[in-house]
């Protein structure tokens, strides 16, 4: 699946969610089902392209400045958080996300990170992307199972990304931090 296509399709999702597309901590998140939605109208091969997609775009942001983004927004972040963190960060759309992995510090400017700054609900991170792509898929007639060794069989021979790219610095150095992410720092440091 061409990377247009596939960020199109997350696209007629968020416009589905509307003006609840950006925040991933409401109980009654449209955006996932509105994904899920959005998918299960595809073949199930080009389920299986979207899902093997989704890990490239994600893999593309696996880097140290963006999970210190991560850490300073969520007051620390894992392995797992970071996951999360990169699912969700696709689920706000392709400026954004483009725009978080060149400019970590631009999720300074977001609605949802702002409200986080002040301690008011919000959330960037999404558990999975795989749940929604999983439901499309077995919307079509596929099984949990199917679609597992579906996705293993088209992703076998990519390479995986290993330690995450770009310059790190210890995240609760605060001197560090305001150097690396001044707007974040701003909003989250006393």
């Amino acid at each position: 699946m061409n990377i247009n296509e596939w960020w199109g399709l997350v696209e007629r999702a968020r416009e589905a969610a509307g003006d609840r597309a950006d925040d991933r901590d409401a109980p009654d998140d449209p955006l996932p089902d509105a994904l899920t939605d959005v998918l299960a109208a595809l073949e199930p091969a080009r389920i299986v392209d979207f899902a093997v997609t989704a890990d490239e775009v994600t893999a593309s942001a696996c880097r140290w400045p963006l999970w210190n983004a991560a850490y300073v927004i969520e007051g620390g972040c894992g392995d797992d958080g970071f996951m999360d963190f990169r699912d969700g960060l696709v689920l706000l759309g392709r400026e954004v996300f483009t725009r978080a992995v060149a400019d970590p510090d631009s999720l300074a400017a977001l609605p949802v990170v702002v409200r986080m700054s002040r301690g008011e609900s919000g959330w960037i991170g999404y558990e999975t992307l795989e749940g929604p792509v999983r439901r499309a898929y077995e919307r079509t007639g596929g099984t949990a199972d199917a679609f597992r060794t579906a996705v293993e069989a088209a992703d076998r021979g990519r390479i995986r990304t290993g330690e995450p790219g770009g310059a790190t610095w210890d995240p609760e150095d605060d001197g560090l931090t305001r150097r690396h992410l001044p707007r974040l720092a701003a909003l989250f440091l006393e």
